[in-house]
């Protein structure tokens, strides 16, 4: 059965991350036959979530695993639910619709230069997806106490009895992403 790992960016974030390159090159180079995704996603999340579910739809006999940072761990956490998969999701977010309400108006993707508009629908939205109770032994929580986007303990108290790594320090970006990458992919059990 053919792997595949669907890596879900954040808000305003895109493919070209860095914890998006260092893990597709990773899987090049440590597990070539593991197919690796990573689309741009829609800036509104009732289309990312379409166009992520789009691609579980395509290959529904295949092995799905995903990997969610920030806004992508709390889409990553919906499609975990929808669909019984392993996620690892990285300083994930937890109530983004309380956090990006401060975000309301004009953005601007720094990575595609696209211009949207955060508005109450798109809040909306994210509330719509939001899943309160989750299958605790399909989760690992990477999350580093210096995150300053996030709290990293609504991740902790929402995913404590999950597999969960808490580093002190760090950041939002989580600082030495790329030395997680062989935990990441043993827990998500990523083969030929």
């Amino acid at each position: 059965m053919m792997s595949n790992l669907l890596f879900i960016h954040g808000f305003n974030s895109s493919p070209l991350s860095k914890k998006a390159q260092q893990t597709q090159k990773y899987i090049q180079k440590y597990l070539p036959e593991v197919r690796f995704h990573c689309p741009q996603l829609a800036t509104n999340p009732k289309d990312a979530i379409n166009q992520l579910e789009q691609y579980l739809k395509a290959s529904p006999a295949e092995h799905w695993a995903l990997i969610g940072s920030s806004l992508g761990g709390y889409f990553s956490t919906y499609l975990s639910e929808n669909y019984n998969l392993k996620a690892v999701l990285v300083n994930p977010a937890i109530k983004p619709y309380e956090l990006l309400s401060g975000y309301e108006g004009e953005q601007i993707n720094p990575y595609t230069q696209e211009s949207y508009k955060v508005e109450k629908r798109y809040l909306d939205d994210l509330i719509a997806i939001e899943k309160p109770h989750i299958a605790k032994n399909n989760y690992m929580v990477m999350v580093q106490t210096g995150d300053e986007v996030l709290n990293y303990q609504e991740a902790v108290d929402k995913f404590q009895d999950s597999h969960l790594i808490v580093q002190p320090n760090g950041d939002h970006s989580f600082v030495n992403y790329e030395k997680m990458l062989p935990k990441i992919v043993e827990f998500l059990q990523l083969t030929a």
